[in-house]
């Protein structure tokens, strides 16, 4: 019973550091390219390449993602209170700034909503 925990969590580990050396390759090119894009997006591209053409198939960093998902809110919570520092972010133009941020966040997903919605309607189409 412990042995299978301990290679669960060996497991997450390992993909956990896939994840990790993707990221570093992804700034390696960005650095010896000198891109002006950061390299973990380049990282990110990458890695949406291989899992796109099954170089690396997903098992190999599901587990390790999954993980990493869960305690995303963890590393967001220096960003919120270090926004209490800067009091000019909650004086008007702060506020204007946080109304524009959520009006540009919701129209994102209602045009990636209504996009995907699209195109499965295309795709379903295709395949009757």
């Amino acid at each position: 019973m412990k042995s299978r925990y301990y290679m669960k969590v060996l497991l997450i580990i390992i993909q956990i550091g896939l994840l990790y050396v993707i990221s570093m390759i992804g700034e390696f090119i960005a650095k010896g390219l000198h891109l002006p894009i950061p390299g973990s997006i380049i990282g990110l591209l990458l890695l949406f390449v291989c899992l796109h053409f099954k170089i690396i198939p997903e098992t190999y960093i599901k587990d390790g993602a999954g993980f990493i998902l869960v305690i995303l809110p963890l590393f967001l919570i220096p960003a919120t209170v270090g926004v209490v520092q800067y009091p000019e972010l909650l004086s008007l133009n702060g506020m204007l700034l946080i109304i524009i941020v959520m009006v540009s966040t919701f129209l994102t997903m209602i045009v990636v909503g209504r996009s995907s919605q699209w195109y499965e309607v295309k795709k379903e189409e295709v395949e009757e």
